[in-house]
């Protein structure tokens, strides 16, 4: 990686207003998106949701005793869920404006960090169309990973400065970073847990850029919220372990974890992060993601030493808390995606030929990626926009102490399914619960079913007879 500029360079007036414009743009299809992809949105809809308008049910800022203290993001949930569940499409606007934003966030900084216009605008624009971006625009139960990440690529503002070393080059105001740093890793923290990455980021920028001391305060300013965070929350946060649920977690978890990330990014056939490894290493892919990661971390190392350890200690410093889990989740990579596409953005000058075409390769290949997962995202939405009002009118006049049999038919998709109904308690008042059971029809056969739930989300009464 190139050594730092002399000075700060300046932003070209076009290149933040390009990459919000382009990445908005290019995510049409999810902003377009007719529906929701899980229970998470419809169970906080039912939760937002008053009959005469009555107040929101607001989390406590002031109980970080609780397992999930994001209060800026549920209460920001809720009022959104309150005011724009009934219109999807301007929902996911909202969502894809936030990753829009992120996105000009991370121009500015890649160029502020020496990086041509152009490459930043490539490089943030690689983050914005690539799988864990596109998941994370695209569901609106990745409203705290918008955030943290935002105060992030906001820390990475405020810490690059020019270098003071140099002759007319403005000392920064190194209370003026640290403070900033602070409180915008407050603001992180408040939104998700995983901003606790913040200082960890900043730490490895200070080790591999050392003519910028903003750098360094930013990580002191960072740290002492972090701290203050695990102080007030490190029983809570101890007692998941000693569980057996999502969140368990154990630091024997981490290589795994962590090739899972890497390798999920150009294995352009995968949904999720969850099934990078589930064939192990039978699985080709596997290897050709390993591989291509080989040849491209070999390249970064002809640029210097800083290339490959901003890509493995950024990338691992993104991640963060999210490597010691029981399971890998697209937009636990959020993060880890902008650093993956900022070093080979700064990188990418000085990268050999024969690297800057495994480069482009792995480029081709996250970015077909990213186009897969879009359009999946696209399509639950549809098929939720079809299911969840079919199954509102199936089991409004049904007896609670009946619930509806759904059989899923052979060429739907049961996972699907699966979210839409998990725990959701009523849909704008008309109750769900219970009263909906996904049964097997291979096992139980259609005689168990009451009804048959087609690909496209229709629920079709079976006849009397096959019942």
């Amino acid at each position: 990686m190139a050594r730092p500029p002399t000075s700060t360079p300046p932003i070209p007036a076009w290149l933040l207003p390009a990459a919000a414009l382009l990445a908005f743009l290019a995510q049409w299809p999810l902003v377009a998106n007719p529906g929701y992809f899980s229970h998470d949105e419809l169970q906080w809809a039912a939760r937002a949701w008053s009959a005469d308008g009555g107040p929101l049910p607001w989390m406590a800022w002031t109980d970080p005793g609780v397992f999930q203290y994001r209060p800026l993001t549920f209460n920001l949930w809720l009022w959104l869920s309150r005011h724009l569940f009934d219109t999807p499409m301007a929902f996911h606007a909202v969502l894809v404006a936030m990753g829009a934003l992120n996105t000009a966030l991370l121009a500015g900084l890649l160029r502020r960090l020496g990086a041509a216009p152009a490459m930043a605008l490539i490089g943030a624009l690689g983050f914005a169309l690539g799988p864990y971006a596109t998941y994370v625009h695209g569901w609106v139960g990745t409203i705290g990973d918008l955030l943290w990440v935002a105060m992030a690529l906001a820390c990475g503002w405020v810490c690059s400065t020019s270098s003071s070393t140099l002759p007319g080059a403005r000392r920064p105001r190194q209370a003026a970073v640290a403070i900033g740093c602070a409180l915008l890793t407050a603001i992180g923290l408040l939104a998700k847990e995983a901003a606790l990455s913040i200082p960890a980021l900043l730490a490895v920028a200070a080790l591999l850029d050392r003519e910028r001391p903003g750098w360094r305060w930013g990580l002191l300013g960072s740290a002492l919220p972090a701290a203050a965070y695990l102080a007030l929350r490190i029983g809570v946060l101890g007692a998941a372990g000693e569980g057996s649920g999502a969140y368990a977690w154990s630091i024997e978890r981490i290589p795994v974890r962590a090739l899972e990330y890497f390798v999920f990014l150009p294995q352009f056939g995968a949904f999720e992060t969850l099934s990078a490894l589930v064939r192990g290493f039978a699985d080709p892919s596997v290897w050709v993601a390993i591989a291509l990661w080989l040849v491209v971390l070999a390249a970064l190392a002809r640029t210097g030493w800083r290339a490959p350890a901003a890509l493995v200690g950024g990338g691992l410093a993104a991640l963060g808390p999210v490597l010691v889990l029981p399971t890998a989740y697209n937009q636990y990579g959020y993060g880890f995606a902008a650093v993956v596409a900022g070093v080979f953005a700064l990188a990418w000058p000085r990268l050999p030929r024969w690297g800057r075409a495994a480069t482009g390769l792995l480029a081709v290949l996250v970015l077909w990626h990213g186009i897969h997962v879009m359009r999946w995202m696209h399509r639950v939405g549809e098929v939720q926009a079809v299911f969840t009002p079919a199954l509102v009118e199936a089991v409004r006049d049904r007896d609670p102490a009946r619930p509806l049999r759904l059989r899923v038919a052979a060429d739907a998709k049961a996972w699907m399914f699966m979210r839409l109904t998990h725990e959701i308690p009523h849909v704008r008042g008309e109750p769900i619960g219970g009263r909906v059971v996904l049964v097997d029809g291979d096992v139980e056969g259609d005689a168990a079913a009451d009804a048959v739930v087609r690909a496209d989300g229709r629920i079709e009464p079976l006849p009397a007879p096959d019942r």
